[in-house]
């Protein structure tokens, strides 16, 4: 599965392209890009613990955790195998991450900048669906960039709803100390495919009963961005603690990293309870 959603993640790059139908003012864009407008205030603080915490989610602890031993468990290795985890195991798993996260960033960047250039600078900003936003852009830009925006929206919800559905049973799982694994038949592990259904079940009927559907997603994403610090505290302490992971405790540079992500998703979260 994880195959076929890495292979679906191409659909995503349909944003990019949308881009170019937009009229983008690259010059301006470039400059706001290096040299970002700052605000203290409680919707931009608001808006900046949305966008940290969309792009270092809890659930994204949980999935690559989970993912990981999968895939080890897919290979056949035990416990102990997958405890002795060899160089090579690290640098691909280290290397798949990064790629991972600078595509997705790129992504996110050129959503922000297509939506910024279109209904942003035409005063459309009370979108409350995914349709109307890919709608609205049909005037602005044309049929291409309405096209190529709904292809993404359709592509990320068939990459977002299984990994956002599949991260909460594997957290409940392990919470519970339940046996859960997406390699599993649902009659193995019952309790596990029970969470990823009743998750699914809430979003539909949510959707149906006409909440907004925007507001949620971003809502959702400033709490993920208030859980986050904690979790990325606990990621640093134990990864740096020579008695849980023996040689391969973080070297000093992405210890230095970690210590400033956390120190940054901090200072916004504090910046927008206090302006709250």
């Amino acid at each position: 599965m994880a195959q076929i959603f890495k292979w679906m993640t191409l659909v995503l790059f349909a944003y990019v392209f949308a881009s170019f139908y937009a009229h983008v003012d690259w010059r301006h864009a470039l400059a706001m890009t290096f040299v970002p407008h700052l605000e203290w205030s409680r919707g931009f603080l608001a808006v900046l613990v949305a966008i940290l915490g969309t792009t270092i989610s809890p659930y994204l602890f949980f999935w690559q955790a989970a993912e990981e031993v999968e895939e080890g468990r897919t290979k056949g290795r035990g416990l102990a195998d997958r405890k002795n985890a060899t160089a090579a195991d690290l640098r691909s798993a280290r290397a798949d991450t990064m790629v991972g996260m600078f595509f997705s960033n790129l992504i996110m960047y050129f959503i922000i900048l297509t939506t910024a250039a279109t209904l942003h600078a035409h005063g459309q900003t009370d979108i409350t669906t995914a349709r109307q936003a890919a709608e609205a852009l049909r005037p602005l830009a044309g049929n291409g960039a309405y096209l190529l925006f709904t292809l993404g929206l359709i592509g990320t919800g068939m990459l977002g709803v299984p990994v956002l559905v599949g991260s909460c049973a594997f957290a409940v799982a392990e919470g519970a100390v339940w046996r859960g694994s997406m390699a599993d038949k649902p009659r193995s592990a019952r309790k596990f495919y029970a969470v990823m259904a009743v998750a699914m079940a809430l979003g539909l009927v949510l959707n149906y009963l006409g909440f907004n559907a925007v507001k949620m997603l971003f809502w959702s994403a400033v709490i993920n961005g208030l859980l986050a610090p904690p979790l990325i505290l606990l990621v640093i302490l134990l990864t740096s603690n020579q008695r849980v992971m023996g040689k391969r405790v973080n070297p000093p540079l992405l210890r230095y990293l970690g210590w400033a992500t956390f120190g940054v998703m901090t200072a916004a979260a504090v910046g927008m309870i206090v302006t709250s």
